[in-house]
Protein backbone atom coordinates (compact mmCIF):
# COMPACT_ATOMS: atom_id res chain seq x y z
CA UNK A 1 0.00 0.00 0.00
CA UNK A 2 1.46 3.45 -0.54
CA UNK A 3 0.16 6.75 0.88
CA UNK A 4 -1.21 9.31 -1.66
CA UNK A 5 0.37 13.25 -1.56
CA UNK A 6 -0.61 15.23 -3.85
CA UNK A 7 1.95 18.58 -3.12
CA UNK A 8 4.09 19.53 -5.50
CA UNK A 9 7.04 17.69 -6.63
CA UNK A 10 9.00 21.02 -6.83
CA UNK A 11 8.33 22.99 -3.77
CA UNK A 12 9.42 21.21 -0.08
CA UNK A 13 8.80 24.78 1.05
CA UNK A 14 11.28 24.82 4.27
CA UNK A 15 12.45 20.80 4.16
CA UNK A 16 11.03 17.55 2.77
CA UNK A 17 9.25 16.84 6.06
CA UNK A 18 6.96 19.95 6.01
CA UNK A 19 6.61 19.15 2.71
CA UNK A 20 5.41 15.61 3.40
CA UNK A 21 3.76 16.67 6.43
CA UNK A 22 1.07 19.21 4.77
CA UNK A 23 0.15 17.48 1.35
CA UNK A 24 -3.09 16.19 1.13
CA UNK A 25 -4.06 12.45 2.90
CA UNK A 26 -1.07 13.07 4.96
CA UNK A 27 -2.68 14.50 7.97
CA UNK A 28 -2.88 11.32 9.95
CA UNK A 29 0.87 11.67 10.07
CA UNK A 30 3.30 13.43 12.80
CA UNK A 31 6.54 15.20 12.44
CA UNK A 32 9.21 13.08 13.45
CA UNK A 33 12.06 14.95 15.23
CA UNK A 34 15.31 14.91 13.45
CA UNK A 35 17.50 13.79 15.89
CA UNK A 36 15.38 10.71 16.25
CA UNK A 37 15.83 10.21 12.51
CA UNK A 38 19.69 11.11 12.21
CA UNK A 39 20.61 8.89 15.47
CA UNK A 40 20.99 5.23 12.70
CA UNK A 41 20.22 3.31 15.79
CA UNK A 42 16.82 3.88 15.63
CA UNK A 43 16.60 3.14 11.57
CA UNK A 44 18.37 -0.42 12.56
CA UNK A 45 16.98 -3.12 9.63
CA UNK A 46 15.53 -0.06 7.69
CA UNK A 47 17.63 -0.35 5.27
CA UNK A 48 16.44 -4.00 4.15
CA UNK A 49 12.94 -2.46 3.48
CA UNK A 50 13.80 0.19 1.89
CA UNK A 51 15.96 0.48 -2.25
CA UNK A 52 18.17 3.45 -2.63
CA UNK A 53 18.21 3.45 1.76
CA UNK A 54 21.04 6.15 2.19
CA UNK A 55 19.55 8.50 -0.93
CA UNK A 56 15.98 8.55 0.62
CA UNK A 57 17.45 9.60 4.08
CA UNK A 58 19.42 11.85 2.73
CA UNK A 59 15.97 13.17 1.11
CA UNK A 60 13.95 13.67 4.25
CA UNK A 61 17.08 15.06 6.21
CA UNK A 62 17.26 17.44 3.25
CA UNK A 63 21.15 16.42 2.85
CA UNK A 64 20.47 14.88 -0.89
CA UNK A 65 23.00 16.59 -3.86
CA UNK A 66 20.88 18.72 -5.99
CA UNK A 67 21.88 16.84 -9.46
CA UNK A 68 21.27 13.55 -8.12
CA UNK A 69 17.86 14.65 -6.88
CA UNK A 70 16.73 15.84 -10.30
CA UNK A 71 17.67 12.69 -11.55
CA UNK A 72 15.85 10.07 -9.41
CA UNK A 73 13.15 12.73 -8.17
CA UNK A 74 10.03 10.21 -9.01
CA UNK A 75 11.54 6.83 -7.63
CA UNK A 76 13.56 9.08 -4.60
CA UNK A 77 9.75 10.27 -3.24
CA UNK A 78 8.29 7.10 -3.28
CA UNK A 79 11.22 5.29 -1.31
CA UNK A 80 11.41 8.30 1.08
CA UNK A 81 7.58 8.37 1.64
CA UNK A 82 7.81 4.68 2.36
CA UNK A 83 10.61 5.34 4.88
CA UNK A 84 9.37 7.95 6.84
CA UNK A 85 6.18 6.12 7.12
CA UNK A 86 8.47 3.15 8.60
CA UNK A 87 10.31 5.58 10.96
CA UNK A 88 6.96 7.15 12.20
CA UNK A 89 5.69 4.03 13.05
CA UNK A 90 8.80 3.60 15.35
CA UNK A 91 8.55 7.33 16.58
CA UNK A 92 4.79 7.10 17.91
CA UNK A 93 5.79 4.28 20.48
CA UNK A 94 8.36 6.71 21.94
CA UNK A 95 7.30 9.41 24.75
CA UNK A 96 7.44 12.38 22.32
CA UNK A 97 6.00 10.70 19.46
CA UNK A 98 2.48 9.35 21.52
CA UNK A 99 2.37 12.83 23.11
CA UNK A 100 2.11 14.32 19.45
CA UNK A 101 -0.33 11.52 18.74
CA UNK A 102 -2.46 12.55 21.87
CA UNK A 103 -2.71 15.65 20.28
CA UNK A 104 -3.74 15.04 16.92
CA UNK A 105 -6.32 12.59 18.89
CA UNK A 106 -7.80 15.06 21.56
CA UNK A 107 -8.53 17.07 18.15
CA UNK A 108 -10.18 14.30 16.14
CA UNK A 109 -7.82 14.48 13.62
CA UNK A 110 -8.36 11.04 12.71
CA UNK A 111 -12.02 11.10 12.71
CA UNK A 112 -14.63 9.76 14.89
CA UNK A 113 -16.46 6.12 15.64
CA UNK A 114 -19.70 5.75 12.91
CA UNK A 115 -20.94 3.75 15.91
CA UNK A 116 -24.24 5.85 17.45
CA UNK A 117 -23.57 4.13 20.75
CA UNK A 118 -19.94 5.66 20.59
CA UNK A 119 -21.33 8.89 20.71
CA UNK A 120 -18.34 10.62 18.34
CA UNK A 121 -15.62 8.83 20.25
CA UNK A 122 -11.96 9.83 18.48
CA UNK A 123 -10.23 6.88 16.32
CA UNK A 124 -7.08 6.25 16.44
CA UNK A 125 -4.75 5.04 13.11
CA UNK A 126 -3.67 1.13 13.50
CA UNK A 127 -2.06 -1.49 11.24
CA UNK A 128 -2.72 -4.70 10.93
CA UNK A 129 0.68 -5.71 9.97
CA UNK A 130 4.12 -3.98 10.85
CA UNK A 131 5.22 -5.41 7.37
CA UNK A 132 4.78 -2.65 4.49
CA UNK A 133 2.64 -3.77 1.68
CA UNK A 134 0.39 -5.97 3.53
CA UNK A 135 -2.62 -3.83 4.96
CA UNK A 136 -3.79 -0.66 4.59
CA UNK A 137 -4.24 1.95 7.75
CA UNK A 138 -7.55 1.20 9.99
CA UNK A 139 -8.86 3.18 12.85
CA UNK A 140 -9.61 1.85 16.06
CA UNK A 141 -12.24 2.82 18.23
CA UNK A 142 -11.32 2.43 21.96
CA UNK A 143 -14.80 2.81 22.98
CA UNK A 144 -16.56 -0.19 21.24
CA UNK A 145 -12.55 -2.03 20.37
CA UNK A 146 -13.22 -2.66 17.19
CA UNK A 147 -11.93 -1.11 13.71
CA UNK A 148 -12.87 1.14 10.98
CA UNK A 149 -12.32 2.18 7.68
CA UNK A 150 -10.93 5.57 7.01
CA UNK A 151 -14.09 7.57 5.04
CA UNK A 152 -11.44 9.18 2.75
CA UNK A 153 -9.62 7.04 -0.09
CA UNK A 154 -6.92 8.86 0.46
CA UNK A 155 -6.38 7.83 4.13
CA UNK A 156 -7.49 4.41 3.31
CA UNK A 157 -4.35 3.99 0.90
CA UNK A 158 -2.02 4.17 3.64
CA UNK A 159 -0.16 1.50 4.22
CA UNK A 160 -0.67 -0.04 8.33
CA UNK A 161 2.93 0.17 8.91
CA UNK A 162 3.36 3.59 8.77
CA UNK A 163 1.22 3.49 12.68
CA UNK A 164 2.03 -0.58 13.41
CA UNK A 165 0.12 -3.01 15.70
CA UNK A 166 1.06 -1.63 18.86
CA UNK A 167 0.48 2.76 18.67
CA UNK A 168 -3.34 2.81 20.14
CA UNK A 169 -3.22 0.29 23.10
CA UNK A 170 0.35 1.62 24.04
CA UNK A 171 -1.13 5.47 23.89
CA UNK A 172 -3.79 4.09 26.38
CA UNK A 173 -1.76 2.08 28.55
CA UNK A 174 0.96 4.90 29.04
CA UNK A 175 -2.38 7.76 28.88
CA UNK A 176 -4.88 5.61 31.37
CA UNK A 177 -6.71 8.76 31.79
CA UNK A 178 -7.37 8.81 28.01
CA UNK A 179 -9.47 5.58 28.04
CA UNK A 180 -12.99 5.94 26.43
CA UNK A 181 -15.82 5.54 28.82
CA UNK A 182 -18.40 2.44 28.04
CA UNK A 183 -20.70 4.55 28.82
CA UNK A 184 -21.93 8.46 29.00
CA UNK A 185 -20.43 10.97 26.60
CA UNK A 186 -16.79 10.77 25.27
CA UNK A 187 -14.03 12.13 27.20
CA UNK A 188 -12.52 14.23 24.40
CA UNK A 189 -15.29 15.25 21.59
CA UNK A 190 -19.05 16.43 21.03
CA UNK A 191 -22.16 14.46 21.72
CA UNK A 192 -23.78 12.68 19.64
CA UNK A 193 -25.59 15.39 17.95
CA UNK A 194 -22.41 16.39 15.99
CA UNK A 195 -21.16 12.86 15.32
CA UNK A 196 -21.39 13.54 11.46
CA UNK A 197 -20.15 17.44 11.51
CA UNK A 198 -16.50 16.10 12.86
CA UNK A 199 -13.51 14.29 11.70
CA UNK A 200 -13.38 14.76 7.78
CA UNK A 201 -10.32 12.84 7.66
CA UNK A 202 -11.69 9.76 8.97
CA UNK A 203 -14.40 7.19 10.18
CA UNK A 204 -16.14 4.57 9.55
CA UNK A 205 -17.67 2.93 6.07
CA UNK A 206 -20.83 3.52 7.35
CA UNK A 207 -21.66 0.08 7.32
CA UNK A 208 -23.57 -0.19 10.78
CA UNK A 209 -24.98 -3.54 9.70
CA UNK A 210 -21.88 -5.65 9.28
CA UNK A 211 -19.30 -5.42 12.02
CA UNK A 212 -15.79 -5.07 10.07
CA UNK A 213 -13.05 -6.76 12.14
CA UNK A 214 -9.78 -5.41 10.91
CA UNK A 215 -9.14 -8.71 9.35
CA UNK A 216 -11.80 -9.94 6.92
CA UNK A 217 -15.41 -9.42 6.64
CA UNK A 218 -17.71 -12.04 8.04
CA UNK A 219 -18.12 -14.57 5.42
CA UNK A 220 -21.75 -13.99 3.99
CA UNK A 221 -24.18 -16.38 4.96
CA UNK A 222 -24.61 -19.05 2.48
CA UNK A 223 -26.72 -19.84 -0.78
CA UNK A 224 -28.11 -17.46 -3.53
CA UNK A 225 -30.87 -15.77 -5.17
CA UNK A 226 -34.10 -17.12 -3.05
CA UNK A 227 -32.52 -19.77 -1.06
CA UNK A 228 -30.16 -17.70 0.28
CA UNK A 229 -29.81 -18.23 4.15
CA UNK A 230 -32.04 -21.24 4.24
CA UNK A 231 -30.18 -24.68 5.65
CA UNK A 232 -27.42 -22.32 7.35
CA UNK A 233 -27.22 -22.50 10.93
CA UNK A 234 -26.87 -19.20 13.16
CA UNK A 235 -24.87 -21.05 15.51
CA UNK A 236 -21.95 -21.75 12.56
CA UNK A 237 -22.28 -18.54 11.31
CA UNK A 238 -21.62 -17.02 15.01
CA UNK A 239 -18.74 -19.09 15.18
CA UNK A 240 -16.97 -17.99 12.11
CA UNK A 241 -17.35 -14.18 13.53
CA UNK A 242 -14.25 -12.68 13.56
CA UNK A 243 -13.18 -10.40 16.48
CA UNK A 244 -10.31 -8.12 16.73
CA UNK A 245 -7.70 -8.68 19.11
CA UNK A 246 -5.14 -5.51 20.87
CA UNK A 247 -1.67 -6.33 21.08
CA UNK A 248 1.04 -4.30 22.37
CA UNK A 249 4.60 -5.70 20.24
CA UNK A 250 2.63 -8.97 19.55
CA UNK A 251 1.62 -9.93 23.19
CA UNK A 252 -2.32 -9.23 23.85
CA UNK A 253 -3.16 -7.13 26.96
CA UNK A 254 -3.97 -9.25 30.22
CA UNK A 255 -6.82 -7.37 30.95
CA UNK A 256 -8.60 -7.25 27.47
CA UNK A 257 -7.82 -11.03 27.00
CA UNK A 258 -9.49 -11.74 30.19
CA UNK A 259 -12.74 -9.85 29.27
CA UNK A 260 -12.08 -11.66 25.80
CA UNK A 261 -12.27 -15.15 26.85
CA UNK A 262 -15.38 -14.40 29.05
CA UNK A 263 -16.97 -12.93 26.67
CA UNK A 264 -16.11 -16.20 24.01
CA UNK A 265 -17.17 -18.63 27.03
CA UNK A 266 -20.79 -16.60 27.02
CA UNK A 267 -20.95 -16.63 23.36
CA UNK A 268 -20.20 -20.50 23.57
CA UNK A 269 -22.81 -20.90 25.82
CA UNK A 270 -25.45 -18.73 23.57
CA UNK A 271 -24.26 -21.03 20.30
CA UNK A 272 -25.20 -23.94 22.03
CA UNK A 273 -28.84 -23.08 23.19
CA UNK A 274 -29.23 -21.87 19.41
CA UNK A 275 -27.98 -25.14 18.63
CA UNK A 276 -30.44 -26.69 21.03
CA UNK A 277 -33.37 -24.67 19.67
CA UNK A 278 -32.56 -25.35 16.06
CA UNK A 279 -32.63 -28.99 16.99
CA UNK A 280 -35.76 -28.93 18.17
CA UNK A 281 -37.41 -26.81 15.60
CA UNK A 282 -36.12 -29.29 12.89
Amino acid sequence: MEDISTGSDSDYSSSWISWFLSSKGNEYFCEVDEDFILDRFNLTGLNNEVANYAQALDLITDQLDDEVQDELRGSLDVQARLLYGLIHARWIVTARGLAKMVEKYKRGDFGRCPRVLCQSQSLLPIGLMDVPYEKSVKLYCGRCEDLYSPKSSRHGSIDGAYFGTTFPHLLFLVYPTLIPPKVGPPLDGPTSSSSTSGGGSGAGEGKRSRRTTGREEIPEMGGTGESAGEGVSTASVALKAERYRPRIYGFQLNETAKLQRWQEATRDRQVARLEALEERGS
